[in-house]
């Protein structure tokens, strides 16, 4: 049973950042974030794996993800604070290095997910309206998205808010093309129970489970925007709840829907397998259209991405485990301009690295690292009282999320822990420079 802990009135903890988002704002930048590119280019990668039972590999995600997000939604009120997991790591077990590896995976993922999704901008989507080379667009393309996220965090979650609505409208139109199709006796409703010849159902479904569950990330992005939200106490739940249900309920219909048009096999062969379904409709629907608007949804959930990844690298600054140049804040934009700029330079690199499938498997790596600690903070921390109203799940909440993510670390390939262990390794080195120059501060005085 869920329950509010009322220990006093909600709180609104002191922060340099300006609190300018509200539930609908909030609302909109996780619905963004997580019906981004998930679904609009890794449904082919899906399909490889279970054939036309598409919804499948969503159930299964489904699950992790809403005892995850039960947890952060706990966390997230309990401790508003950027830095997100970090922090709880921090309070629970108060070892520097242990907050250190878990932030700093936070933010890799989503420098890996802004890669993937720059990849994935100049992929299929973009060759429908027009011919040019890969690697410049992907590069273009971020630097463009790094301008609007220095410009502030209002203007990027505005810039959220008309993308999200013109990228779900693609979803609500392939739904709708779908559901023509079958009303018209087309289709083929027996792929939806229909697996993949080449391998047997639950491997290929609990594979399949690994981007599926990238599909629904988004919900632990917004705990960085902690510090820029009205009353986080009350925000936090609804739009976090919320928006994991609409995802939901869109993506299993479009798992439907699309299992039901197009051929598994040909969609497991596609960048864009939602266009796949838009022309196999036949109806008169201009794939260039549909093409644009796949592509806003990308941008949408690339920008997010990097705004998640830029607020974390400024709260490990804040708390003296990354050199304290990174916590830097613009005086009239109030944005955290170094972090910002590391992270989109680091961004562009990573765009270089691995295809879509190979980053999209890294992040769901990286970020069940960071669910796991998550869920063992929130136990630990179950007895910790604070001085302010907070959601809060039962204990076994977090236990079953516990198990459910190391059910997916299981399906994680050896190219993606190597990943993993590169990035930590940078990390550990900034790490370490962040921490000789505390040491020589605190001497200084004492000289």
């Amino acid at each position: 049973m869920v329950e509010a802990t009322d220990v006093g009135p909600p709180a609104a903890p002191a922060t340099k950042l300006k609190r300018t988002v509200g539930v609908l704002l909030l609302f909109f930048f996780i619905v963004g974030d997580t019906l981004g590119a998930g679904i609009y280019t890794l449904v082919g990668t899906m399909a490889a794996d279970v054939g036309g039972m598409l919804w499948l590999p969503l159930v299964l995600a489904l699950v992790p993800a809403l005892l995850t997000a039960g947890t952060y939604a706990e966390m997230i009120t309990k401790y508003p604070h950027a830095g997100g997991a970090c922090r709880y790591v921090q309070r629970a077990f108060d070892l520097p290095y242990l907050s250190f590896v878990v932030g700093f995976l936070m933010l890799a993922s989503g420098i890996t997910t802004s890669a993937l999704l720059a990849n994935a901008f100049a992929g299929d989507y973009l060759s429908e309206l027009v011919d040019v080379p890969a690697a410049p667009v992907s590069v273009v393309f971020l630097l463009l998205l790094i301008a609007v996220n220095l410009r502030g965090v209002r203007e990027s979650l505005s810039a959220n808010v008309v993308m999200t609505v013109i990228e779900v409208s693609g979803l609500v139109l392939v739904i709708v093309v779908a559901a023509l199709v079958f009303g018209n006796g087309q289709g083929d409703p027996a792929r939806i129970l229909t697996p993949s010849p080449d391998q047997p159902l639950l491997m290929g479904a609990f594979a399949a489970s690994v981007v599926a569950f990238f599909s629904f990330l988004g919900f632990e992005a917004a705990a960085n925007m902690a510090e820029e939200v009205k009353d986080p106490s009350r925000a936090y739940p609804r739009a976090l709840f919320g928006a994991i249900c609409t995802a939901g309920v869109i993506y299993l219909l479009i798992a439907l829907g699309a299992a039901i048009v197009v051929d598994p096999a040909t969609m497991a062969n596609s960048s864009g397998p939602l266009l796949e379904v838009i022309t196999a409709s036949g109806l008169a629907v201009p794939g260039w259209l549909f093409s644009l608007i796949a592509l806003v949804a990308i941008a949408n959930g690339a920008l997010l991405f990097l705004v998640m990844a830029s607020r974390a690298t400024y709260g490990l600054a804040e708390i003296g485990l990354l050199p304290s140049v990174f916590g830097r804040v613009a005086a009239r934009r109030g944005t955290p301009w170094v972090a910002i700029l590391a992270v989109g330079a680091a961004a562009i690199g990573m765009s270089f690295v691995g295809d879509i499938g190979r980053l999209a498997d890294t992040t769901v790596l990286l970020l069940v690292l960071v669910f796991i600690s998550t869920n063992v903070s929130a136990i630990v921390l179950k007895k910790d009282r604070v001085e302010h109203e907070h959601f809060s799940v039962p204990i076994v909440v977090p236990v079953l999320a516990i198990v459910a993510s190391i059910v997916l670390l299981t399906q994680q390939g050896a190219e993606s822990w190597l990943i993993a262990a590169g990035y930590l390794a940078v990390g550990s080195v900034l790490f370490l420079i962040a921490q000789y120059s505390r040491k020589r501060l605190d001497a200084e005085p004492a000289a």
